[in-house]
């Protein structure tokens, strides 16, 4: 039976609405680019107990390619059940779709049936299709499960989509949310705007995925006119690719930007973090090499910590770029308030091990 959004337990929905840090969970491999399902669970473990609201699982930063080699089931299956045992609270669980029409409500009934809220939809298959055909698409998709937009930057597999395409896609019944991931303002605010034009406000919550932009997204108060009156809107939490490391800070940092946001101004010490945070991005996602890197750098900073065996990817193609290494180095001795090194050495044997009943042990003062 197809899941409606109005299905989504309240707790969770309401969680997803006020605005939550949703990690793009990558996946952990051993030395033979195997699944390690130990690393996998104690990502899971980590994200958790850092104050994430969320899990995305199965989409870019897991790597589309898992659908290749039989993981996409297996992986959904475990980062589900782990997160469920380790914590009572509410956690919104997103999952990654991809694909044709045929595949993508393929993986949306494997994911409603492992229980996920909802489903991020990429549209990088769907290249040459008109906007008629991808509305088509993902109003098909949509009966299988709630959705959340997905707007992928081109350069990493995205396609440019309209103003037009976002307040049709708002449209949908049962999309609940939109993650805006382009990298760029004009299309941001096309996202922004369509959502408006669609009066889908109440039941489409933003999210940031631009990763380059975080901190300004959250703060910033979209404020347009709709049939001549202002309406404001605003971007309640991220689902991101640079929050799958240093998570604690980052939970801290949403924080931080949801009260101030709610203030009438906004403090320049708070506005001068996302450029400190647009610095470490640029070494995350290797942005000097036209992100080549972007999972590898994730990867790298995750086995820094111990988290991560290596930073193996599918495709063995797929690692660091000359000069990001140094680059990781330099925004985590620079940043030390971005990173959260300190919290999950005291807290990583627990999560390697499952020991849930081992007290929480807070970062080092």
């Amino acid at each position: 039976m197809a899941k409606h959004w109005s299905d989504i337990p309240e707790a969770v929905l309401t969680l997803l609405r006020q605005g939550t840090i949703i990690p793009a969970h990558p996946l952990a491999l051993d030395e033979k680019r195997q699944f390690d399902p130990v690393r996998m669970s104690a990502l899971s473990r980590y994200y958790v107990d850092a104050g994430a609201g969320g899990l995305a699982v199965g989409v870019h930063t897991t790597q589309f390619a898992i659908r290749e080699v039989g993981l996409y089931e297996p992986v959904l299956k475990l980062s589900a059940e782990t997160a469920a045992a380790w914590t009572d609270r509410p956690l919104v669980r997103i999952a990654g779709l991809a694909g044709r029409t045929e595949q993508a409500c393929r993986e949306a009934q494997i994911a409603h049936g492992l229980e996920y809220h909802a489903g991020l939809l990429s549209l990088a298959a769907m290249k040459g299709a008109s906007e008629d055909e991808l509305i088509e698409h993902c109003t098909a998709v949509s009966r299988q499960m709630p959705l959340v937009g997905f707007y992928l930057q081109p350069s990493v597999g995205g396609i440019r989509l309209s103003f037009d395409f976002w307040r049709r896609f708002a449209s949908i019944e049962n999309v609940v949310a939109i993650k805006m991931a382009p990298f760029n303002r004009y299309a941001t605010l096309d996202v922004v705007r369509g959502v408006l034009a669609a009066k889908a406000e109440d039941r489409v919550t933003l999210y940031t995925g631009n990763d380059d932009h975080i901190v300004a997204d959250l703060v910033n108060p979209y404020r347009l006119m709709r049939d001549g009156k202002p309406v404001t809107l605003r971007i309640k939490g991220g689902l991101l690719g640079h929050w799958s490391v240093w998570v604690q800070a980052a939970a801290r940092l949403l924080k931080r930007c949801q009260e101030e946001a709610a203030k009438p101004a906004v403090s320049a010490d708070l506005l001068a973090l996302d450029s400190q945070v647009t610095d470490c991005n640029s070494a995350l996602f290797d942005v000097a090499h036209a992100f080549h890197g972007c999972i590898a750098g994730c990867h790298e900073i995750l086995h820094r910590q111990g988290l991560l065996k290596g930073i193996w990817c599918l495709d063995p193609n797929e690692g660091l770029s000359p000069g990001q290494a140094e680059e990781l180095t330099r925004v985590s001795l620079a940043y030390p308030h971005l990173t959260d090194d300190a919290f999950v050495a005291a807290n990583l044997q627990r999560w390697l091990s499952g020991d849930r009943n081992t007290a929480l042990r807070e970062e080092a003062a």
